[in-house]
């Protein structure tokens, strides 16, 4: 089974995929990763006594900008016009849980921006604890749902 991929010209060159016949469609994508970290971390996130402050709140802006920031940093993605972004965490004993949700309306998807907004906000959390806990890590970024109406 052979499989094309659409960011390839015939001659396999990268290209930007035109879109500019496809109708305007309703699009949303629900993205989720997770750190893991010592019970301590999150001990010390709870009681805001972690030293570089409020480490949810800066890790959710830092989330929503790179979403909005996604073709500026993934080469072939197409600028879009965003009508939600929504960047969320559920704090558990060892880890914190991200969920990114974005829609938008328009000819193409929005799982890219999804991932990369989890993915940042991620990037975020590990930097703001990093002083405390050296055991952390980011796992399982994936798309949960990507949904055309």
């Amino acid at each position: 089974m052979k499989k094309n991929f659409s960011h390839l010209d015939a001659a396999g060159a990268a290209h930007m995929v035109n879109v500019g016949a496809k109708p305007d469609q309703r699009r949303r994508a629900v993205a989720t990763g997770r750190l893991t970290c010592q019970a301590g971390t999150i001990r010390a996130l709870k009681q805001r006594a972690l030293p570089k402050g409020d480490v949810l709140t800066v890790a959710q802006v830092a989330g929503i900008q790179a979403v909005k920031r996604t073709a500026d940093l993934i080469p072939l993605c197409h600028p879009l016009m965003l009508s939600q972004i929504e960047v969320t965490f559920r704090v558990r004993r060892t880890a914190i849980e991200i969920v990114c949700q974005v829609e938008t309306t328009g000819p193409t998807g929005v799982e890219m921006e999804a991932l990369t907004g989890v993915s940042v906000a991620a990037l975020t959390l590990y930097d703001m604890c990093k002083a405390v806990d050296k055991t952390m890590s980011i796992e399982g970024v994936r798309v949960l749902e990507k949904v055309k109406e």
